[in-house]
């Protein structure tokens, strides 16, 4: 299939919102075929100077236009696809384009694991002492919390190629098990910090069976 392309050094998920200012002509060229011509377009993600793996939003609703032509627009991700080939003018347009083949998903997960994975989303939240979004667990998938639990760009990308719902579910839960480690450390040790210059009660030590050699 062929994709209007808008390459960003941006990770989106399949379902999330995606907000967007658009403020050069050739996007704003592009904004006006979506709603013209009800298109989608491609998001792949610049990382490394090359592009390989995006993915596809369809515009939502045009917000605010200014005088010089830009837009705030809102839309929403669907699919993820691999970039077969990219072109920097899409025929006699003057946005970029190009083929793309969209992954296959498999979003079936075990429910235990995706409580499991839930429930250390919660603890890492408890630790840094910040509010969790309510999400039910019946509506909690592995891009529910994807930008919000701390991971790198790199982590975000590599997550987006992830095909199988089972395989996002266990890489997540294998970077909330690294992190939470982590700050409960650092918890320990600002523990420790902060007794530092405090009286405290030692029990005294009974020498009575003590012996030097």
């Amino acid at each position: 299939m062929k994709l209007p392309m808008f390459p960003l050094q941006s990770v989106f998920f399949p379902g999330e919102t995606v907000p967007l200012h658009i403020f050069e002509e050739r996007y704003q060229e592009l904004i006006k075929d979506c709603r013209s011509e009800a298109i989608t377009f491609g998001i792949p993600v610049y990382i490394d100077k090359k592009i390989e793996f995006g993915t596809e939003v369809q515009l939502v609703e045009v917000v605010n236009t200014y005088e010089g032509g830009e837009m705030d627009v809102v839309c929403v991700a669907r699919q993820v696809f691999k970039v077969v080939s990219f072109e920097n003018e899409m025929g006699d347009k003057l946005y970029a384009g190009g083929e793309v083949e969209f992954l296959e998903a498999n979003n079936d997960a075990d429910e235990n694991l995706r409580s499991d994975v839930l429930e250390k989303i919660e603890e890492l939240y408890q630790l840094m002492a910040v509010e969790l979004p309510t999400v039910p667990a019946d509506k909690f998938n592995s891009y529910a919390f994807a930008h919000k639990m701390g991971l790198s760009f790199d982590q975000e990308y590599e997550l987006l190629q992830l095909t199988n719902e089972i395989e996002r579910l266990h890489f997540i839960r294998l970077h909330l098990e690294s992190t939470i480690a982590i700050l409960k450390q650092i918890n320990t040790t600002k523990a420790v910090i902060e007794m530092n210059g405090h009286f405290k009660n030692f029990d005294p030590l009974d020498f009575e069976d003590f012996k030097v050699d």
